[in-house]
């Protein structure tokens, strides 16, 4: 049985770091950039936005008897096979896996214009990913 309560923190930690992501974005690319600590907050709340994605999709994987994940990439496409998210949004959106890695392994080469761009175009995806979890798991109580 899925544990609510634990999908809805997660999706709660995503939401806060959204806020604080926006934000930022808001300030332009040469405000954003010319701050260090900008750079810092936002790949804190990228990278745990990600993580919180990633261990929603591996419970829902575990509880619904969905297999193991061999990678972070995997969890995206059996969310996608299996209808929890849509098939298309999911290969859109596989290539996160590889920009959660990218910022635990090879986060000296993320730069700070790179990172904007994330707030100006990735966090979209985001909020969607939220809101086919939270359809998914709403249709699981009817």
């Amino acid at each position: 049985m899925l544990d609510r309560d634990r999908i809805y923190g997660k999706i709660d930690l995503i939401n806060r770091s959204l806020t604080r992501l926006k934000a930022m974005a808001e300030l332009g690319e040469d405000r954003f950039t010319a701050e260090p600590d900008n750079f810092a907050i936002a790949e804190h709340h990228v990278r745990r936005s990600l993580e919180c994605v990633f261990d929603i999709g591996r419970h829902i994987m575990a509880k619904k008897g969905l297999g193991h994940p061999a990678d972070y990439r995997s969890v995206i496409s059996v969310l996608g096979r299996e209808g929890v998210i849509p098939w298309e949004f999911s290969n859109k959106i596989k290539g996160m896996a590889g920009y959660r890695n990218r910022l635990v392994h090879g986060y000296a080469e993320v730069t700070p214009r790179e990172m904007y761009r994330i707030l100006k175009e990735g966090l979209g995806d985001l909020e969607a990913y939220c809101r086919y979890i939270i359809r998914y798991i709403e249709s699981e109580k009817a």
